[in-house]
This record gives C-alpha cells, structure tokens and sequence, in this order.
C-alpha cells in the first residue's frame, strides 16, 4: 500500500505575500498595457515591477525597537581668564 504523504503548507514570508498582491493589482489595472505587449512579456514585466517595487520591505517585521543610548552631555572647556 502507498502511502501518502501530506506536504505541509509552508508559510509565506511576507515579502512573497505582498509580491502577490502587487502582481494582482498590478495586472487588473493595466489591461491595456496586456493587449499591446501580449501575456508572456507582460506577465514577465509585471513580476519584475512588483520585484522592484517590494524590494525595501523585509521578510521579518522586527521585535524590537532599538532606542538610541543616550550620552552624557559633554562639558565644555571653561574659556582662560586674561591675566591682570
């Protein structure tokens, strides 16, 4: 008897999520642009927007907010009295 195997649903990053929507919106916006260069060039071209487009956003949101140290403030010299 074979056994099945059940694949796991990895989780998506977020990175890959928002790619997908901004292929989809990307795509149902432009249908002029898809009559004009044809399905592949377009599919192609708008993958590489969205690419460009995500390209800041970060796989994983950080935890933790680092809070800049704060530094003593540094005295300044006393100016020389002139002699007398």
């Amino acid at each position: 008897m074979a056994k099945a195997k059940k694949k796991e649903a990895k989780p998506i990053s977020r990175k890959k999520e928002i790619q997908q929507q901004l292929i989809s919106q990307l795509s149902t916006s432009l249908p002029g642009l898809k009559d004009l260069l044809g399905d592949k060039k377009f599919e192609i071209r708008i993958r590489k927007a969205a690419k460009l487009l995500s390209e800041g956003i970060k796989d994983k949101a950080s935890k933790k907010i680092k809070q800049a140290k704060k530094k003593p403030a540094k005295k300044k010299a006393e100016p020389s009295k002139p002699a007398e």
